[in-house]
């Protein structure tokens, strides 16, 4: 299998010749933040089938879980593409709206839900988690 994307303007494009681990809806505030106020959906892919072609600036933060994250995003059009924990270097966190395919990226849990607001719209089909589930992987 081989996965592709790439941010809002095409500066940063990505392949990944693996299928996904899993894909989580993130409901933590700094997903808020980057998601302009809803969740973000991040699919989880082993880091070393992954290459990155173009420019990535890092925003390093420490999350909720206590992990120091890294933030990847594009310089010229600002599409927040990848997170890593320094705590997990063997996966990455693709968001998947920079999929080509965004069917790739359908959810398969919900997790920090003890900080989504009261009007999120959770999927209550899926598994949820009121804060960090067991690493993927």
């Amino acid at each position: 299998m081989t996965v592709t994307g790439g941010c809002l303007c095409g500066a940063v494009r990505y392949e990944i010749g693996a299928a996904p681990i899993t894909t989580r809806v993130c409901w933590c505030r700094l997903c808020q933040h980057i998601g302009a106020g809803s969740g973000t959906v991040n699919v989880c892919f082993a880091s070393a089938a992954t290459r990155i072609q173009g420019e990535l600036r890092d925003y390093i933060s420490v999350a909720d879980s206590g992990n120091r994250m890294h933030r990847r995003f594009c310089p010229s059009c600002g599409v927040h593409l990848f997170s890593e924990a320094e705590a997990r270097p063997h996966l990455i966190f693709v968001r998947a709206g920079t999929l080509d395919d965004p069917e790739i990226g359908k959810p398969l849990a919900s997790i920090w839900l003890s900080e989504a607001p009261s009007w999120a719209c959770i999927d209550q089909e899926l598994p949820q988690f009121d804060r960090q589930p067991p690493p993927a992987g």
